[in-house]
C-alpha cells in the first residue's frame, strides 16, 4: 500500500519533500498539508515563487492552493522555500520571495493557524523567520543533515532517485531509433491483422484478439516485476528505473490498447477486488460499465481503494515503455492510463502532464477528457478523501 510519512520534525520533512515531488525543486514554494491527528503528510503542491509573488494573481493562487490542501483533510500547512535568494538581506530577489511567503501564509493562517516557513538553498537549510546564528547559520545548517535523515536514508535505500529538474523527472524519454523502428513494425502487424478481422463478420476473432492482448499485457508485466526482483532482490519500486519488455512487445501493446476493451481491462487490472472483470471485459462485456467501476473504485471516498505500488508500479514501467517506443499519435491510451495512476498515487503534477500529452495527440480521447475534468475540479482520489473525513471524524 501506499507508503505513509508522518512530519517528525522540520529535518525529515525538508528530507521527505524532493522524493515526493521527484525533483529538486529551484525558485519553488512547495506548500504541504500535514493532517491529523500526528502530522501525516498529505497534499503536497509546488508553486514557482514568480507566480506566487505576484501582486495580482499570486493571492489567488495561494488561496487555490490552499483550498486544494483543505479538501485534502490537512489541519496545518508547512511552507518549504526553495532559493538561493539572500533571504536575510534586502534586495528585489529577496523581496519578491517574501512576498510569495506572504500570499501563502496569508492564505492559510486564517483556517490552519500559524504557517512555519523553511527555506532550502544549495547551500544549507534554515527557519525564514530564526535570525539567531547558533541556531540557523547565514549559509544554512549542512545539507548533510537532510541526506542522513532517517527519511532520506529510507527513501534511498528503497531505490528512490531524484531528477535535478520537474522537467527531467517528468519526461519520458524515447527509446533508441532502432527499438522503435521494431516497435513500429510490430504495432502495424497488430493493426493490419485487426482491420483484415473487422472487415469480416468473425466476432470470435475479435474477441481473440482482445484476449491475446489483455494475455500480452500480464506477461509484460510479469517480467518487470521479475526483473526487478532479480536485481534489487527485494520489493519492486514505483516503477522509475524499472525494466521493460521487448520493443516488439511493446509496440503490439500499443496497438492493443488502442481497443477501448483492452484498455479497461488494463485500468481494471490495476484496482483490487476486480477479480475477473479485466478478462469479462475483453470477452465483450458493457464497456462503459466496466469504465465506470474502475472510476468509481478510485475516485469514490465511500470505497477509498488506494493504489498498491507491488501493482502500479511495473504497470507503470510497462506504460512508460510504450509510450517510449510507440509513434507520436499512437500513445493517448498509454499516456492517460499513465495519468491515472498518477493521479491516484497524489502525483497531480505528473497526471497533467501526462494528460496534456495525450489530449495533444488525440484531444477527443474520452478517458482523457473525463479525468482532466476530475484534475479540473480538484478532486482527489476517493482514499485521500475517506482519509481526511476519518482523520476529521477521529480528532472531532
Amino acid at each position: 500500500m501506499t507508503t505513509l510519512i508522518r512530519a517528525q520534525g522540520p529535518r525529515e520533512l525538508l528530507a521527505y519533500v524532493p522524493f515526493r515531488l521527484g525533483y529538486r525543486p529551484q525558485d519553488s514554494v512547495v506548500l504541504v498539508g500535514l493532517r491529523p491527528p500526528r502530522g501525516r503528510i498529505g497534499l503536497v503542491v509546488r508553486v514557482d515563487v514568480a507566480d506566487a509573488a505576484d501582486v495580482e494573481h499570486g493571492p489567488q493562487l495561494a488561496r487555490s492552493v490552499v483550498g486544494h490542501l483543505a479538501a485534502d483533510g490537512a489541519r496545518r500547512v508547512v511552507l518549504v522555500v526553495y532559493s538561493d535568494a539572500p533571504l536575510r538581506a534586502a534586495g528585489v530577489a529577496a523581496a519578491r520571495v517574501r512576498a510569495a511567503v506572504e500570499h501563502c501564509r496569508e492564505a492559510a493562517e486564517p483556517h490552519h493557524g500559524p504557517v512555519e516557513a523553511w527555506v532550502v538553498s544549495s547551500t544549507g537549510w534554515y527557519a525564514l523567520d530564526c535570525a539567531e546564528d547558533d541556531c540557523c547559520p547565514p549559509e544554512g545548517r549542512s545539507l548533510r543533515e537532510l541526506e542522513s535523515s532517517e527519511v532520506g536514508a529510507h527513501m534511498v535505500l528503497s531505490g528512490a532517485a531524484l531528477a535535478d529538474s520537474r522537467e527531467e523527472a517528468l519526461r519520458i524519454p524515447p527509446a533508441g531509433a532502432d527499438a522503435r523502428r521494431r516497435a513500429a513494425r510490430a504495432a502495424r502487424r497488430v493493426r493490419d491483422r485487426a482491420r483484415s478481422v473487422a472487415a469480416g463478420d468473425d466476432v470470435a476473432s475479435r474477441v481473440a484478439a482482445r484476449v491475446s492482448a489483455l494475455a500480452l499485457w500480464r506477461t509484460a508485466v510479469a517480467q518487470v516485476v521479475a526483473r526487478d526482483r532479480a536485481r534489487d532482490g527485494g520489493p519492486v519500486d514505483d516503477g522509475a528505473g524499472a525494466a521493460v519488455p521487448a520493443a516488439t512487445v511493446l509496440g503490439r501493446l500499443a496497438a492493443g490498447l488502442e481497443s477501448v476493451p483492452v484498455r479497461d481491462a488494463v485500468l481494471l487490472s490495476l484496482v483490487p477486488g476486480t477479480d475477473d472483470l479485466p478478462d469479462r471485459t475483453v470477452r465483450g462485456g458493457d464497456v462503459d460499465a466496466g469504465t465506470g467501476r474502475a472510476i468509481a473504485a478510485v475516485v469514490d471516498p465511500g470505497a477509498g481503494l488506494a493504489p498498491d505500488p507491488a501493482v502500479t508500479g511495473p504497470a507503470r514501467a510497462v506504460l512508460e515503455g510504450v509510450v517510449a517506443h510507440a509513434p507520436r499519435g499512437s500513445t493517448a491510451p498509454a499516456l492517460t492510463l499513465l495519468a491515472l495512476v498518477a493521479w491516484w498515487h497524489g502525483d497531480g503534477g505528473r497526471a497533467r502532464r501526462r494528460l496534456a500529452e495525450a489530449l495533444a495527440e488525440d484531444p477527443t480521447y474520452r478517458l482523457a477528457l473525463l479525468l482532466a475534468s476530475a484534475l479540473d475540479a480538484g478532486v482527489p482520489p476517493g482514499w485521500v478523501r475517506a482519509d481526511a473525513c476519518a482523520d476529521t471524524h477521529d480528532v472531532g
